[in-house]
């Protein structure tokens, strides 16, 4: 299979950003992510979380469902990785939302995930700096752009050492989410 130069690009972050680093770092720039998330978040009303404001994306949050929705088997599979064991599973859906994601109250989804984030910082704070053999397949989707200047979505499976996993499944998945979120809200406030 031919990689593209963007899978190239990846994989060198998983290995420079993840495999090659210290627990420490990776649990830091987790918790970074974290924190980032949930303090814009806290700007964030009800109503400004269920606004379609933009055409085909998602409301705050439904990010929010998906995120919650995607953090726990991914906690899982971080410590199945800690522990030296494949996950079983296989890969988490990259689109993976609860069965009705505007059901519960906002502040209780923005709790849940709260709570997530305490349980990955915990796990990440006892992991060890050495690695193990296993590995974890994990749907990346990155946007790329065609010949013709079109950006679409690239999507592959990545097998990811737990730092790496870490790094991308925890740190990077907010980070795209958060900035998702703030062009959503930006774009309900100005329709107001």
């Amino acid at each position: 299979m031919t990689l593209r130069p963007e899978q190239i690009k990846a994989r060198e972050y998983f290995l420079q950003k993840g495999t090659l680093l210290p627990a420490a770092p990776i649990r830091e720039r987790v918790g970074a992510a974290f924190t980032a998330l949930e303090t814009f978040l806290d700007a964030v009303t009800d109503q400004e979380a269920r606004t379609r404001a933009l055409p085909g994306e998602w409301t705050i949050q439904e990010v929010v469902d998906h995120l919650i929705e995607t953090h726990r088997p991914s906690l899982a599979e971080l410590r199945d990785l800690l522990h030296g064991r494949r996950p079983t599973a296989g890969p988490i859906p990259a689109s993976l939302q609860s069965a009705d994601p505007m059901a519960l109250r906002f502040e209780n989804l923005v709790r849940d995930l709260r709570a997530l984030h305490t349980d990955v910082l915990g796990v990440l704070s006892a992991a060890p700096d050495r690695m193990t053999d296993a590995r974890a397949p994990l749907v990346m989707v990155i946007n790329v752009k065609e010949p013709d200047g079109r950006e679409v979505p690239l999507h592959w499976i990545e097998e990811l050492d737990w730092k790496a996993y870490a790094v991308t499944a925890f740190r990077l998945h907010e980070v795209d989410h958060l900035n998702q979120a703030k062009k959503t809200l930006k774009a309900a406030r100005a329709a107001r």
